[in-house]
C-alpha cells in the first residue's frame, strides 16, 4: 500500500512542478498533429454527399476518394520514421503541416474527382507523417509517472478535431442552406469545408517551429549539450544526471544489437512489431471511423434531415471528446488491459445492438427506414459504440504504440504500425458503402465479431505496460524466454544502480 501512495504522490508531484506543466505543454503542442488527423478523417463526412451529386461517382468511386487520403496516410506513416531518425521529429512535424495546409486548399478548389483524389493523398501523407512523430515525441519528453495521460493526448486532440470538423461542416450547411448551396465568393459550402482546414494546419506548423526538438533523438544524434540543455526543463536538476545517463545507456546499448531492424522470426518481423500491428489494425477493424466518415450519410438514410444529421454527427463527436478525457484521467490509475477489455465488451454489445436494429430495416439503398423502436435504438447504441471507443481502443493503442517499442526501433516499429493502422482504416472506409448496399446486419454484425476478437487478444497477448520506465518495456515482448531473462536482468541491474 505504501508503494502505492509513493506512486501517486510522485505523479502529482510531477503534474504539479513547472517540470511537468512543461512537458505537458509541449505534449499539448505536438498532439495538434492528432488534430488534423481528425479534421482529416471526419471533414468529408458533411461533403461527401454533395461531392457523389456534384461529380456523379457511384458508391464504389465514392467510397474510394473517402478511403485514398488513408493510402496517403501509409505512405507517410512510413516514411515518417526514417524521416524523423534523420530529420528530427520537430522538421518533420512540419513538412507534415505544409502538406496538410496544401491539401486544404487543393481539396476546396478541385474541379474533378481525379485531382480531389490527388489532393487527398497529399494530405494523407502529411496526416501519416504527423500520426506517427506526435506519439514518439511526446512519449520520449514525458515522465513516466504521467506518460499514460501525456500519450492519450494525441487521441483526445484526433477527437477534438472531429467535433471541429463536424462543427464547421454542420455550420457551414446551415449557413449556406445546404452543402451543396453556394456561400462566399461563389464556392459551394462543401468545398469551404476543407478550406476550413489551412488554419489549424497552419497552427500546427507554427508550433513545431518553436518547440525544442526531442532530447532522445539529440542524444542518439550526439548532441549531449543540447538535449541537457532541453532536459533540464523537464526534469528536477536532481534527476537530471541520471535521466540523460539512463536513456544514454540506453541508447548505447542498442546500438550494439544486431538485431536493430524490425526484422525477426516471426512471419518477417520481430514480435513486438506484430503486437503494434495487431492492435493498430483491431482498433479501426472495429468500424469506428464508419460513424465518422459516414454518419451523416447513415442517419438521412434512416429518416432523419441534413441538418439533424449533422447535429446528430456533432453530438456524436462531443460524447467522443467527453470520454476520451474520462480515459486520460483513468488511464495511469487503472491501467492499460483493464480498460482496452472493458471497452471491448462495451463495443461488442453496442455493435451487436445496431446489427440487430438494422435486421428491422425497411427498404433498400436512400430509401432505408428503421421502423417504431429501432431507430432510437441504433442512435443510442451507435453512441454507446463511441463511448466504448472513446475511452478505451481510441487513447490507449496510441499509449501502447508510444512506449511498448525499444527505443532502438521505436520510430520505425512506429511508422509501420501506424501504415497498419492506415491500411486497415482504408479497407473498413473503402469497403463500407458496397457493404452496407449488401446488408447494414451484417455490417455491423461483422464489427461485432471484430470487437469481440479484440477483447480476446488484449487478454490472451497483451501485459500491462503502466507505470514502467521506457526503456524496460521490451522485458514484456521479448521474443524467447532468454531474450525475457536478459531483458529482466538488465532492467533489475539498473533499478538496483
Amino acid at each position: 500500500m505504501a508503494e502505492q501512495t509513493d506512486k501517486t504522490d510522485d505523479t502529482r508531484f510531477t503534474v504539479r512542478t513547472p517540470y511537468g506543466r512543461r512537458a505537458v505543454a509541449l505534449s499539448i503542442a505536438a498532439a495538434v498533429g492528432g488534430f488534423l488527423f481528425g479534421f482529416d478523417s471526419s471533414v468529408i463526412n458533411g461533403a461527401v454527399d454533395s461531392i457523389d451529386g456534384n461529380f456523379e461517382l457511384g458508391s464504389a468511386l465514392t467510397g474510394f476518394v473517402v478511403a485514398v487520403a488513408l493510402l496517403g496516410c501509409a505512405v507517410g506513416a512510413v516514411m515518417a520514421g526514417n524521416l524523423s531518425d534523420r530529420l528530427g521529429r520537430r522538421r518533420v512535424m512540419m513538412i507534415g503541416a505544409v502538406l496538410f495546409f496544401a491539401n486544404s486548399i487543393g481539396s476546396a478548389l478541385t474541379f474533378s474527382p481525379w485531382d480531389l483524389i490527388v489532393w487527398r493523398i497529399v494530405g494523407g501523407v502529411g496526416i501519416g507523417i504527423a500520426s506517427v512523430v506526435a506519439p514518439a515525441y511526446i512519449a520520449e519528453i514525458a515522465p513516466r509517472q504521467i506518460r499514460g495521460g501525456l500519450g492519450s493526448l494525441q487521441q483526445l486532440a484526433i477527437t477534438l478535431g472531429i467535433f471541429a470538423a463536424l462543427l464547421s461542416d454542420a455550420l457551414l450547411a446551415t449557413i449556406a442552406g445546404g452543402a451543396s448551396e453556394p456561400l462566399l465568393w461563389g464556392l459551394e459550402a462543401w468545398r469551404w469545408m476543407f478550406l476550413v482546414g489551412v488554419v489549424p494546419a497552419a497552427v500546427y506548423g507554427v508550433l513545431a517551429y518553436t518547440m525544442p526538438e526531442s532530447p532522445r533523438y539529440l542524444l542518439a544524434r550526439g548532441r549531449t549539450d543540447e538535449a541537457r540543455e532541453i532536459f533540464s526543463r523537464l526534469v528536477p536538476a536532481d534527476d537530471l544526471d541520471r535521466s540523460v545517463r539512463d536513456i544514454q545507456t540506453a541508447i548505447d546499448e542498442d546500438r550494439k544489437h544486431a538485431d536493430a531492424s524490425l526484422r525477426g522470426k516471426a512471419f518477417g518481423l520481430h514480435p513486438i512489431v506484430w503486437v503494434g500491428i495487431i492492435l493498430s489494425v483491431f482498433q479501426q477493424f472495429v468500424g469506428i471511423n464508419v460513424i465518422f466518415y459516414y454518419s451523416t450519410s447513415l442517419w438521412k438514410a434512416v429518416g432523419f434531415s441534413e441538418q439533424d444529421s449533422l447535429l446528430v454527427s456533432v453530438i456524436t463527436s462531443v460524447t467522443n471528446v467527453l470520454v476520451t478525457i474520462v480515459a486520460i484521467v483513468l488511464v495511469d490509475r487503472i491501467g492499460r488491459k483493464p480498460i482496452l477489455l472493458s471497452g471491448s465488451a462495451l463495443m461488442t454489445l453496442s455493435l451487436a445492438a445496431m446489427a440487430l436494429s438494422f435486421s428491422f430495416s425497411q427498404g433498400s439503398g436512400d430509401d432505408v427506414s428503421l421502423p417504431g423502436v429501432w431507430g432510437p435504438v441504433a442512435l443510442i447504441a451507435a453512441n454507446l459504440f463511441v463511448v466504448g471507443f472513446g475511452a478505451s481502443w481510441g487513447p490507449l493503442v496510441w499509449v501502447l504504440l508510444g512506449e511498448i517499442f525499444p527505443t532502438r526501433i521505436r520510430a520505425k516499429a512506429l511508422g509501420v504500425a501506424a501504415a497498419a493502422q492506415w491500411i486497415a482504416n482504408f479497407l473498413v472506409t473503402v469497403s463500407f458503402p458496397p457493404l452496407s448496399e449488401l446488408s447494414l446486419t451484417f455490417t455491423y454484425g461483422l464489427y461485432a465479431a471484430l470487437a469481440l476478437l479484440s477483447g480476446l487478444y488484449v487478454w490472451r497477448k497483451v501485459p500491462e505496460t503502466n507505470g514502467m520506465e521506457l526503456e524496460h518495456a521490451e522485458t514484456l515482448f521479448a521474443d524467447s524466454d532468454k531474450a525475457k531473462a536478459k531483458a529482466k536482468a538488465r532492467a533489475e541491474a539498473k533499478s538496483r544502480s
